[in-house]
């Protein structure tokens, strides 16, 4: 069978580093191609030049058999592409339609538009609204609006970044029924994802990148997901554990807390009680939108508390706002790692300092300390194994996932008394995964409290002591996670109450 797309000897080179270095592959009609690699393995690169974002410095790509170079996406589109990115690119006010309106280049009526939406949503199993405004969705349904909106350009080739990050167990597998159904008809996928077990799940074949170059390919059926990790990281991957060790007194206790979000799109919190002890690891989970972000922003200080109580060892923090919190050890990363954790356009050095300088000494006298702060940067680089030429480079130059690295890494070794932080390992590859949550493990274990919400269930039940479910800014009581089973977590992310979860 003719390729529907090759890829022979793709070379790009950015100063100081070398994304991708004589990639080849190649992907037939239907199939579903999975693309894997560690953070800064040249994914994005890969996939940002066949999608006309970026151009090659060498190398050619032939789509059915003819020459295949698009000057931008535009071009990409008209030859059948379709890319779908792992931040959505929507607006909270317009409608489902209106989304799908401003990514066509010759939108339809919007009557025929939104006929148009339901049908094809209906077809693939992605119902849909076209009424809807997109900030009245869930996570779920926002992914569905990007998919539906490369569905109605027919594409030949549809790319897919990290497609379930914000998808829940129910959601990835109707996502994956849809996969299925247009592989079926003919389109290739090339799917990108550190979810391994998803890999082995849904795709044909697998490349593998490393440093920007293809060092293998697998069945992923055939091929278990240690030994694929294994395979993306060139060594043996290590195992999380927690060393022994006991509760102590409790450092953070919430009481009572309500709070409006800022957000007319957001989900305010109602009546949210909890304690947290040094040395113990509390996992919150719940699907996106159900007030993760005001959590955070409440206990990090950013978001005043209406209702209720935030203390730190008996302390009120109501009027301590993230600076003074800092001070006393209460330190945030929160999910959105490039404008709130991080500033895009400033280095790795200066991010550092953001965070850094009261807690790290970098700063006296209303001086900063650059060589202590370029310090403080290295040190986050090297013990976090954060690609980067070096601690000058902006955020934006990292990959999400080495960017999450560095967020991690900076709070961390701040030495935090309590450390709360959103989705701590998301988007990164197996290997980085291991390396946060064994961080966090050692955080606790030398007698820190760590908030860790996330939606990864799996990470929650591998390094959490309690567990608790926020469903529409509601929190149920947490509950000793060595005595959950599916089921019991399953209705706690539903808001069961803890009677109906205890006598399942």
């Amino acid at each position: 069978m003719t390729p529907l797309l090759s890829l022979n000897g793709l070379t790009k080179a950015y100063p100081g580093v070398v994304a991708n270095n004589d990639v080849s592959l190649s992907i037939a009609p239907g199939e579903i191609h999975a693309l894997l690699g560690e953070n800064g393995a040249g994914k994005s690169t890969l996939v940002k030049m066949i999608y006309g974002l970026v151009k090659p410095d060498a190398g050619q790509m032939q789509m059915n058999g003819g020459d295949f170079a698009p000057a931008d996406p535009r071009a990409a589109r008209a030859a059948g592409v379709g890319m779908v990115f792992q931040h959505f690119s929507l607006f909270d006010a317009l409608s489902v339609a209106e989304n799908i309106a401003l990514g066509m280049e010759t939108p339809p009526p919007m009557r025929t538009l939104a006929a148009r939406i339901r049908e094809v949503s209906e077809t693939y199993g992605l119902p849909l609204s076209p009424d809807k405004v997109v900030g009245d969705l869930s996570a779920g349904e926002r992914q569905r609006v990007e998919i539906i909106r490369c569905l109605l350009q027919d594409p030949k080739l549809l790319i897919m970044d990290e497609p379930t990050s914000v998808l829940t167990p129910q959601e990835v597998d109707i996502l994956f029924e849809t996969l299925r159904k247009l592989s079926v008809e003919g389109t290739a996928i090339l799917y990108i994802s550190h979810k391994l077990e998803e890999i082995r799940a849904l795709c044909d074949a697998a490349t593998i990148l490393r440093g920007g170059k293809v060092v293998g390919t697998c069945v992923p059926r055939d091929t278990s997901a240690r030994e694929m990790a294994e395979m993306m990281v060139g060594s043996t991957l290590a195992t999380p554990k927690a060393a022994a060790h006991d509760a102590g007194e409790v450092l953070l206790s919430v009481t009572g807390l309500s709070a409006a979000s800022p957000s007319a799109f957001g989900m305010s919190l109602r009546d949210i009680s909890f304690d947290v002890r040094a040395g113990e690891v509390l996992g919150i989970g719940g699907v996106a939108g159900n007030g993760q972000d005001e959590l955070l922003a409440v206990l990090s200080g950013e978001l005043p508390c209406g209702v209720g109580m935030v203390q730190f060892k008996g302390r009120d923090l109501a009027k301590n706002g993230p600076e003074a919190r800092r001070g006393l050890g209460v330190l945030a990363a929160p999910e959105e790692r490039l404008g709130h954790a991080a500033a895009p356009n400033m280095s790795l050095t200066e991010n550092a300092m953001l965070t850094g300088a009261a807690r790290e000494g970098l700063v006296r006298r209303g001086m900063l300390n650059w060589a202590k702060t370029r310090d403080f940067a290295e040190r986050i680089i090297s013990g976090f194994d954060v690609r980067t030429p070096g601690p000058e480079n902006a955020a934006r130059s990292l990959s999400g996932g080495n960017l999450q690295k560095f967020v991690i890494g900076r709070e961390v070794l701040q030495r935090p008394e309590v450390l709360v932080v959103n989705q701590p390992t998301w988007g990164v590859d197996a290997a980085a995964a291991a390396a946060i949550r064994q961080a966090l493990l050692d955080l606790a274990a030398d007698g820190s409290a760590v908030v860790a919400i996330s939606q990864d269930l799996d990470e929650l039940m591998e390094i959490s002591d309690r567990f608790a479910a926020l469903n529409e800014g509601r929190l149920s009581e947490p509950r000793a996670t060595s005595g959950l089973d599916v089921e019991q977590i399953g209705l706690m992310l539903g808001g069961a109450h803890a009677m109906e979860v205890a006598h399942v």
